[in-house]
């Protein structure tokens, strides 16, 4: 089969059903809300202690006798340093055994939960590119992939980074074997600077080597169902077998790249960051997967894609966005109980976000007129939506990892919405720029939250074996759609949210 081939049946496997490959990638940007979990868990315990103890009256006592506005440090530094002692006493109350021992436990429960799932994702991912590659089912077959291959993907980051330390540690002591003895010699540093460069150009190449090498590795643990260590002989051997097919991968992935940083380093400049990154989780990082999938399974003899889409992409992608709606609504109309649920929960965590806040409102002020302060709407409303898309995607795909997930998102942003609430300077202000665009983006993170839980529901009865993982991949695949639905509510939500909430009410002033 010829590279043309490959990659055509890339187009193929992406385009035909990208509900049944797309979620794993949602849940890869997903990863830093379930490990946000632990944080949120640990703090709602050292809220929970800090007020049993009575710390927590203490301490907003403490903060409300503080001055709002600090003293100008330079004008007066001796009155700002007494006013930045003021904070020693709130300190001493939060840091006890009991609130330093949570801490710990946080950092080291939040690594192990992010390098567990660092490895398992990527393990489910590659199993479904190579499914779809094979005209099979991809999210049901990532799942089995993530259970079975996590650990030797875990052994794959070791073994590169070992091999990174091994080029390091050797071309740094040659270098300076060599870079010494030449100085020594010669009574000059030239050649030892020589060397260093030298030095420096091969250890490049010898990393690029690694990566090229651990680049399809993990590929080789799925399509050869190996471990870690085979699977890294095997990956050499494709290299060196195939080094046209490869190089065009190390090309594009390359190119890519930086593509990516280039826009990303143009965009942030107006505030937009978002945007990009949803671009890499939807089209990039998929397409990048399932290249090097097709590429290493055509080296083994083993790609069967689907049949190319006969439609345009235009045409698709309208389709796509009717079927988004059609799905969206039908799960809203489908689940009132599940909605109400979340509705209740969101006031709840709004009105915790709002007590929490009372003891510090006046002594901590915010303010929605500061935050729109160079406000440029059309950046400003791409940048809403991305934020906002990407936000309801990984509530409720996280919500497969039993509850907690899309549980704590709700939750965080309850509480956190209701601290603001509390604490801005002008509630009215707040409330007329909320409500145009509120109305439409408060609803869609809600549908999105209430996705999470049904998923949640579904994910335990797989887990404890009630369910198939074919019956769970069904559902995350029209869980995609019904997230398209909800991407259509918060662009127009992001619309209005740019160019007329900011706006409308001045007129009333």
């Amino acid at each position: 089969m010829s590279l043309s081939d490959a990659v055509s049946a890339t187009v193929a496997a992406f385009r035909r059903r990208p509900g049944d490959l797309l979620p794993w990638y949602l849940l890869g940007a997903a990863i830093p809300a379930v490990v946000r979990v632990v944080p949120f868990l640990a703090a709602v315990v050292g809220y929970g202690y800090l007020r049993a103890t009575g710390r927590w009256a203490a301490i907003t006592q403490q903060i409300g006798e503080l001055e709002a506005d600090p003293p100008d440090p330079q004008a007066d530094p001796e009155a700002f340093e007494a006013w930045a002692q003021g904070f020693e006493p709130i300190l001493e109350q939060f840091l006890t055994p009991v609130t330093l021992a949570l801490v710990a436990a946080t950092i080291l429960g939040s690594l192990l939960v992010g390098i567990a799932l660092a490895a398992a994702v990527p393990a489910g991912q590659l199993t479904a590119c190579s499914a779809r590659l094979r005209n099979n089912r991809g999210v049901a077959a990532g799942f089995a992939g993530a259970r079975r291959y996590w650990l030797s993907f875990l052994g794959l980051y070791v073994l590169e980074l070992l091999a990174w330390i091994a080029v390091a540690l050797a071309v740094g002591i040659a270098a300076a074997l060599v870079g010494g003895l030449l100085a020594v010699t010669t009574g000059s540093t030239l050649p030892a600077l020589v060397v260093g460069v030298a030095a420096a150009v091969v250890a490049i190449a010898l990393f690029a080597a690694v990566r090229a090498v651990f680049a399809f590795a993990p590929v080789a643990v799925v399509v050869d169902d190996t471990t870690a260590l085979e699977s890294v002989s095997n990956a050499v051997a494709f290299v060196r077998s195939r080094p046209v097919a490869a190089g065009f991968y190390y090309a594009l992935a390359i190119g890519t790249t930086v593509a990516i940083s280039i826009a990303s380093g143009a965009l942030v400049y107006v505030n937009v960051i978002s945007v990009v990154s949803l671009v890499s989780v939807l089209l990039a990082l998929p397409a990048l997967d399932l290249l090097k999938t097709a590429l290493y399974n055509d080296y083994r003899g083993r790609l069967a894609p689907p049949a190319p889409v006969e439609r345009s992409v235009r045409t698709q992608f309208r389709d796509g966005i009717r079927h988004g709606w059609a799905e969206m609504t039908t799960f809203v109309r489908r689940t009132p109980g599940t909605h109400a649920l979340v509705v209740a929960l969101a006031l709840a965590s709004f009105w915790a976000g709002w007590a929490v806040a009372e003891p510090l409102a006046g002594s901590v002020e915010t303010s929605i007129a500061a935050r729109l302060e160079g406000h440029v709407p059309p950046a400003a409303a791409l940048e809403f939506f991305g934020n906002n898309w990407t936000v309801a995607m990984t509530t409720a795909v996280s919500g497969v990892v039993l509850l907690l997930p899309a549980l704590a998102s709700l939750l965080f942003n309850g509480v956190f919405m209701g601290f603001f609430a509390r604490t801005e300077v002008d509630p009215v202000e707040l409330l007329a720029f909320v409500a145009p665009h509120g109305v439409l983006e408060i609803p869609a993170i809600l549908v999105a939250s209430a996705l999470g839980i049904r998923l949640s529901v579904l994910g335990w009865r797989t887990y404890r074996g009630r369910e198939s993982r074919t019956a769970l991949g069904d559902a995350l695949e029209r869980a995609f759609w019904v997230l398209v639905g909800v991407g259509i509510l918060l662009a127009v939500a992001a619309f209005i949210e740019g160019f007329v909430s900011p706006y409308y009410y001045e007129l009333f002033l």
